[in-house]
């Protein structure tokens, strides 16, 4: 466990949503949530879009404190052991959402060799480990899970398909995207009044539809699904897959 030897645990626990880059040339989105297991409150932390490893790993310790626990939703395959063709969970999206159209794209070594390699950083430098675990996270724990937004969406929206906000037509994204951020305020409203929200995130969910706008608003729900999963201690979650091959967390249907 990181930070042994701390005698006092932290009152808060940092999470956050991670809308990782495969590769390097691209920023990463990120949204940081500090949550106090205690009082059963959240605050909205900031945002953060750095490029590469050295840059998101820099980022992640200069927010955490010495012996802090955290809980990370990552949006990338981070466990990946597979050199080619697809990893058994991402076979396992196309059998539970396929009619959503939210099904996982095949994930090997050799198309995304970055999230592995930057869940090996956060677990060598930060003391990550990779799972879903939330018991040890109020004594220092950390940890990394791996997420994927389309499925999380069709069940905390209640949706028959997703949202098409990530390919086609710019005017016709940027509209899918504007239902998106609709959809997003009403869910923080009814899920998530216990979250204080910071002042940049009302102008984000009001923002036009870019790609930057686009990287930290998918931040912004990874770090939601973090926040859903450890607030109810995991009893609101499902896990997909396993910690072997690959896993992905879910809020529970």
């Amino acid at each position: 466990m990181h930070g042994a030897g701390v005698n006092k645990a932290r009152a808060d626990i940092l999470l956050a949503g991670v809308d990782l880059a495969w590769g390097e040339r691209m920023a990463d989105g990120v949204c940081f949530v500090r949550y106090e297991g205690a009082r059963r409150r959240a605050r909205l932390d900031g945002y953060a879009y750095p490029q590469g490893d050295d840059a998101l790993v820099a980022e992640a310790g200069r927010r955490l404190a010495r012996g802090q626990g955290a809980f990370f939703a990552v949006d990338a395959p981070i466990v990946c052991p597979n050199a080619t063709g697809t990893r058994p969970v991402d076979r396992l999206t196309h059998v539970l959402f396929h009619r959503q159209h939210a099904a996982c794209h095949p994930a090997n070594l050799g198309k995304c060799p970055r999230p592995p390699r930057v869940a090996g950083r956060l677990a060598a430098e930060l003391g990550f480990e990779t799972g879903w675990g939330v018991d040890g996270l109020a004594v220092g724990g950390r940890v990394a899970a791996e997420v994927y937004p389309h499925p999380a969406m069709v069940r905390l929206f209640g949706l028959e398909r997703i949202i098409k906000y990530k390919k086609g037509p710019v005017a016709a994204r940027r509209a899918e995207f504007a239902r998106l951020q609709g959809l997003l305020r009403e869910l923080l409203a009814r899920e998530f009044a216990y979250l204080a929200l910071d002042a940049d995130t009302p102008a984000l969910l009001a923002e036009r539809w870019s790609k930057p706008v686009e990287d930290r608003t998918d931040a912004l729900f990874c770090a939601l699904i973090a926040l859903h999963h450890v607030h109810h201690a995991g009893a609101r979650s499902e896990v997909i897959g396993d910690a072997a091959t690959g896993f992905i967390l879910l809020p529970a249907a």
